[in-house]
């Protein structure tokens, strides 16, 4: 499985460290969030690393949503459960709940399947900030702080009609971003296709923090700072 360099498992117990994390953000789905920097002060897991090791543990199902409950630190010890109920938590050794998951309707297990759907599901994330989430900001005149862009992960669903493809392409068909004081909460609607065909439709949520006025030159600076460090990923 391709996810075997970003993960450390013992018997039902996956732990990734900050290096694994931030090799998978960066060099799979190219996001360069600086909360998954190494030794970065909030450091974090990518909840889409979390995502792909659940499908890797307990397959892809049609029907799917899962919401993330807490970020999760360097090593910590996450116990996914052994049995195949419906519904469950994915949580450490201290029963504290990181995420929470849901799955219904029939599963498949093929790796060729999962695969194509995690690495067209995380690239569509790492494309978020410069094209989807700046151009939303913008077009309402605020932004993250520049010094500590806080960009969280929330929830996300979705549901296949069906479980037969070889490959998949995620587009985003529908983006909206509701501001409460510092607080934004957005919402994308994607659709799922293999070829012409549509196979699903999903949805997933993200939370923007310390949200003040648009300045145009801090924002343009953050811009450049991550294709920075996009361009220094793959040099």
């Amino acid at each position: 499985m391709f996810l075997s360099p970003y993960f450390n498992k013992k018997n039902n117990v996956i732990s990734v460290s900050q290096t694994q994390a931030s090799t998978f953000a960066k060099h799979v789905a190219q996001d360069f969030n600086p909360i998954h920097d190494v030794n970065a002060k909030r450091f974090c897991v990518p909840g889409d690393l979390l995502f792909a090791l659940t499908l890797m543990e307990y397959g892809l199902s049609q029907k799917m949503a899962f919401k993330f409950e807490g970020m999760v630190g360097d090593q910590v010890p996450l116990v996914f459960p052994d049995h195949e109920k419906q519904d469950f938590d994915i949580s450490d050794e201290k029963n504290k709940c990181y995420l929470k998951v849901h799955r219904s309707g029939e599963t498949t297990r093929c790796l060729t399947q999962t695969e194509a759907f995690i690495r067209s599901y995380v690239a569509f994330s790492g494309l978020n900030f410069i094209h989807v989430l700046v151009p939303m900001m913008k077009a309402q005149g605020v932004m993250v702080n520049p010094a500590r862009p806080l960009i969280i992960y929330e929830s996300m669903s979705v549901d296949l009609q069906t479980l037969v493809f070889s490959s998949v392409r995620l587009s985003l068909v529908k983006q909206d971003l509701k501001i409460d004081g510092k607080r934004g909460d957005v919402t994308l609607n994607f659709e799922l296709h293999c070829g012409e065909q549509l196979i699903g439709t999903g949805e997933k949520t993200l939370v923007l923090s310390g949200l003040r006025a648009i300045d145009d030159v801090q924002m343009q600076q953050m811009c450049d700072q991550y294709e920075g460090f996009k361009l220094a990923a793959s040099a």
